[in-house]
């Protein structure tokens, strides 16, 4: 465990508080496990992201929607957990009221970024 939890520095630092909680190596070569909370502020979205890796999620307070391409969306209160595939665009909004708050746990490339904006690709409606 980290005792100095960091902001880790990627795209997604400007609009979420995330404090990184700990970081060790997985079993599995080349992947590392990364443990995050993730406070959002009511009425915020995270933006459409990706992880280069499993995300494991767990909502700690507040209620979120959780928008996952080519799934439908989830509405999430305190209490729900939520997985979320590697590589696959995903976006949470904080519905209030007050600050939404995730702990996640990555299962990742450790050499890639921990997230990456991305702009999701939408079916076509038909």
């Amino acid at each position: 465990m980290r005792s100095d939890a960091t902001q880790p520095a990627d795209a997604l630092a400007a609009t979420l508080t995330r404090t990184e909680i700990q970081r060790e190596r997985f079993s599995v070569p080349g992947r590392e496990i990364v443990q995050v909370r993730t406070e959002i502020p009511e009425g915020v979205a995270s933006g459409w992201h990706t992880h280069p890796g499993e995300e494991v999620g767990y909502i700690v307070a507040g209620n979120v929607r959780m928008e996952i391409q080519n799934r439908s969306t989830l509405v999430l209160h305190a209490g729900d957990g939520f997985c979320i595939p590697p590589g696959t665009p995903h976006n949470a909004l904080d519905l209030g009221p007050g600050t939404g708050v995730m702990l996640s746990t990555y299962l990742v490339d450790v050499q890639r970024p921990l997230s990456a904006v991305v702009v999701p690709s939408r079916p076509t409606v038909r």
